[in-house]
């Protein structure tokens, strides 16, 4: 291919071109990408200062309608109930390997439970052997942050089975799967999830949470550097084409 313009001559090469097309949509789609996850962190950041300044919600009012409590500090009662735990493998603390402990919580004076990120524990060298920790008894106050698991995990594990009558319950899973835990736990659970607060006593472990004001600058660095390499790949075509 070959142009003129105010006597410039322009001959952009069809590979050139098509190279082109496909990366500048692309880069571009990913640095919105970046952008998206800088602006829901500012949303969380928001939501948590908001929080500060007024009275944290009890989660035990919006049973109906918990899913408007994500990114929200909140506060509920209960007793934990270890018979439906479960421990979220290839969890990483400072580069030592470990599970969140989730355990479901039983909200006081209803039927409804509730799953209580615990925190981090450290795995065993031997990945068959599970660790030991405690569970605290008794009614627990628990306050932490709300938040709904993304359904977007893909997981070897089969979504499908539900519990049979005495079978054991599985402790150690992939991913922390809303789906298949309601399909399987014969408990009736909120969407939500809390994270325990770290100074919370009810049955804590390590829980260094990352906090939005962290990522807000992480997300925005990756967001330009996707917008420069769109610029960078049209500067480098128009370079090459005259």
């Amino acid at each position: 291919m070959q142009f003129r313009f105010l006597n410039v001559e322009f001959k952009p090469t069809l590979l050139g071109t098509l190279i082109t097309l496909i990366c500048i949509p692309t880069f571009i789609k990913l640095g919105y990408w970046q952008y998206e996850k800088a602006l829901l962190k500012q949303k969380i950041q928001a939501n948590f200062e908001k929080v500060s300044a007024s009275q944290t919600p009890n989660l035990k009012d919006y049973l109906l309608n918990s899913e408007i409590l994500e990114f929200k500090k909140v506060e509920v009662r209960g007793n934990y109930d270890v018979k439906y735990q479960i421990l979220i493998d290839n969890k990483v603390e400072n580069s030592l390997a470990g599970y969140h402990v989730i355990t479901p919580l039983k909200i006081q004076n209803t039927d409804r439970y509730v799953l209580v990120n615990r925190g981090w524990i450290q795995g065993s060298k031997a990945r068959a052997d599970i660790p030991v920790y405690d569970t605290p008894q008794g009614e627990q106050e628990i306050k932490g942050m709300a938040w709904l698991p993304t359904n977007k995990i893909f997981s070897l594990e089969d979504k499908t089975v539900r519990l049979a009558a005495n079978a054991p319950w599985q402790l150690v899973w992939q991913n922390l799967d809303m789906q298949k835990y309601v399909q399987t736990a014969p408990i009736k659970i909120l969407p939500v999830i809390i994270k325990l607060n770290s100074d919370s006593p009810a049955g804590g472990f390590v829980r260094n949470w990352e906090m939005s004001a962290d990522r807000i600058v992480t997300h925005l660095g990756y967001a330009y550097q996707w917008f420069g390499f769109a610029f960078a790949a049209l500067a480098i075509y128009l370079y090459l084409s005259f």
